[in-house]
């Protein structure tokens, strides 16, 4: 985390106008009218805020580069949160950010808590689920994301909720995960950047630069390979759809079918 917030290159690609065409049905907006029913959760002012901290992000010179890391971050946040169906008004690309939380543990879900973290503990009585765009969890990714953010650990451990809570604190969530490596994985911001070398261990698992990897990061041990969950082709589809409006290539390796989860 930087202390000091600069000004992010999501700016050059992205105004509260594309942000409210992107996203029209997102949390806190009536669908049927385009407007304001309750907080704007998922507000363009908040991820402005917290991308600026987040100086790394977008941070390669190419704008080729910028746009694929933008579309493969915005693809990932809509799909985590997404509330398309096929018919959906609109299309299902344009229900990005409708929620805020893991649908089926809104009353918690201790499967998440992996005691065997010792320096990240889960707290008893608290639900280590998803939360936020990207969908942070377990214990260890709040406390990790939490010391980073606040420089103490505990208040994540201590309070997830905390996350769906303040609007800036989610985004921020998401862009730490984003551009955070964690053996064995790179950082999705490495892989979408073009600083991230595949080992030999990772091209004999097909796993090659491209956004097919970034899901692997994300969600590999139920996405990727050939037995991949079937709804990951919309993980792929909103991909697509963000390089279309922002009129850019995807780039080569999109998919993760032929990948093996890392650390397999």
């Amino acid at each position: 985390m930087q202390t000091h917030a600069q000004r992010s290159n999501v700016r050059k690609y992205l105004s509260e106008k594309k942000w409210n065409e992107l996203f029209p049905n997102r949390i806190g907006i009536d669908p049927a009218h385009a407007s304001k029913t309750a907080i704007d959760f998922y507000s363009y002012k908040s991820f402005l805020a917290a991308a600026d901290s987040f100086p790394q992000f977008l941070s390669n010179p190419d704008p080729v580069i910028q746009k694929r890391e933008l579309c493969a971050f915005l693809a990932n946040i809509a799909k985590e949160t997404g509330g398309g169906w096929d018919d959906a008004p609109g299309g299902y690309y344009k229900w990005g950010l409708r929620y805020t939380e893991e649908l089926n543990c809104v009353k918690g879900c201790p499967q998440y808590s992996d005691p065997s973290k010792k320096n990240y503990p889960p707290v008893a009585g608290q639900s280590y689920h998803g939360r936020g765009p990207i969908q942070i969890s377990w214990n260890y990714n709040y406390g990790q994301f939490s010391e980073a953010y606040f420089k103490n650990k505990n208040v994540l451990l201590n309070d997830p909720s905390l996350i769906t809570k303040n609007a800036q604190l989610a985004f921020a969530s998401a862009l730490w995960f984003w551009t955070t490596p964690q053996f064995p994985k790179p950082s999705c911001h490495e892989v979408m950047s073009g600083t991230w070398q595949p080992s030999p261990k990772d091209i004999d698992g097909g796993r090659l630069p491209g956004f097919g990897t970034v899901v692997n990061v994300i969600n590999g041990g139920i996405d990727c390979g050939p037995s991949g969950d079937p709804d990951t082709k919309y993980r792929y589809g909103y991909y697509l759809f963000f390089c279309r409006y922002f009129n850019v290539t995807p780039g080569d390796n999109v998919e993760c079918s032929n990948q093996k989860p890392f650390g397999s």
